[in-house]
């Protein structure tokens, strides 16, 4: 049974627009679920989603990316850049602005046929170019040039959705392809970049014993170089071949990684947990891609084990940890409530890869149950964070 007397009571000293994580995690959890929905309407009960250009799965494609995944990167780099850099990001008005401008991106394809294709292209593409510069502003004053690495992503994004919508009109051969897949390989590289920055900190300092973590200077230059050439391999040239060998080697340098990090003191704290399985939902990504080629694998294993089981678990781990230690929450007692939360977006994940690969269960029931937990899942979320990321911090300080 769910335990939920932790939620808090509902104040009302608005503060949504404080900070990028508050506005945008909470639209996150709202569209993830939602969209979610639609999705299931469309694909058990032929809803309709009649768009110029872009068919059923290629909307529910992209808006799992450039939707949920867009405002869960802005929320946390908007966050995040504050704190490394000392420079106040955006606030007030113009978070408000940049984040009207990602809603009507999200809310434009309600026109159907009369969808404006131009004007889609404008709002979508142009949220993260914004986002780009007001990530740029705050590293470029404090002259923290090596923060570039990580909002370098935002603009790979960016380049990304562009390719997407140059598709969509017709002006970019195996446009909508490039700009999808290259998406998904961007914010699997910019979760794998803060995982490394952040996921060794967290674990010594949150199972509550003594441990010191091992890192591997060669394993993350081999491994970040590994994947842009897996990206490179598999998006651009289509080779095969380099595609097995490549992840076969991710597979180990990042089985090796997991390895150091382990420690048994994650598996009581679901705030670790979460982040750790769901780098091995990755991780398994890399032995799936290989098996594609193989084992004759359907591609959808491997798209779905890095989206609903990586970027899902690992982005709902970091929405709830950074939800509750910027409104002054103590991260070491969350509510007893998460543990469900994540347990819920890990039988979603289990269901969608690992029901398909064995067989014996109907395809569209396991397709149906998965996005019937997914969409439980952020429903949960939002329920729990809705209190938490609309009122004040608790410590009365802003942000």
């Amino acid at each position: 049974m769910l335990n939920i007397e932790d939620r808090p009571a509902f104040d009302n000293r608005i503060a949504l627009f404080r900070l990028g994580f508050r506005p945008f995690f909470l639209a996150a959890g709202a569209f993830a679920a939602t969209a979610m929905l639609y999705w299931m309407g469309v694909v058990a009960f032929g809803l309709p989603l009649a768009l110029p250009g872009i068919d059923a799965v290629t909307w529910h494609a992209h808006e799992m990316l450039f939707g949920y995944g867009a405002a869960v990167i802005a929320g946390f780099l908007l966050t995040a850049v504050m704190n490394w850099t000392g420079v106040q990001t955006l606030r007030g008005t113009p978070l408000a602005l940049l984040f009207l401008l990602w809603l009507s991106a999200r809310l434009l394809p309600l026109a159907g046929d009369a969808l404006p294709l131009g004007l889609y292209a404008l709002l979508d593409s142009g949220f993260l170019l914004l986002l780009f510069l007001a990530l740029l502003y705050p590293v470029a004053k404090s002259r923290q040039w090596g923060q570039l690495g990580v909002i370098s992503k935002v603009l790979l994004l960016f380049l990304a959705d562009l390719a997407f919508h140059l598709g969509v009109m017709g002006m970019l051969a195996n446009g909508i392809e490039l700009g999808l897949y290259s998406a998904l390989y961007f914010i699997l590289a910019l979760i794998l970049v803060m995982a490394r920055r952040v996921m060794p900190f967290f674990i010594e300092k949150g199972v509550g014993y003594a441990v010191s973590l091992k890192n591997r200077r060669w394993l993350d230059i081999s491994s970040l170089t590994l994947f842009t050439l897996l990206w490179l391999a598999d998006v651009v040239f289509h080779d095969a071949a380099s595609v097995v060998a490549l992840c076969l080697a991710l597979l180990v340098l990042h089985g090796l990684r997991l390895a150091d990090w382990h420690t048994p003191g994650i598996w009581r704290k679901p705030l670790l947990w979460v982040l750790y399985v769901g780098y091995v939902w990755i991780v398994f990504g890399f032995a799936l891609k290989a098996g594609e080629h193989l084992f004759d694998l359907p591609p959808s294993l491997t798209v779905h084990a890095w989206t609903v089981g990586g970027i899902g678990m690992i982005t709902l781990g970091m929405m709830t940890r950074v939800g509750l230690g910027h409104t002054g929450r103590n991260v070491f007692e969350p509510p007893p409530s998460l543990r469900w939360l994540f347990l819920i977006a890990l039988a979603a994940a289990m269901v969608r890869v690992l029901l398909p690969m064995f067989g014996g269960v109907d395809y569209l029931f396991s397709v149906g149950l998965a996005q019937l937990l997914w969409i439980a899942a952020f429903c949960l979320f939002f329920y729990l964070y809705f209190p938490i990321l609309l009122r004040q911090r608790v410590d009365g300080r802003d942000g």
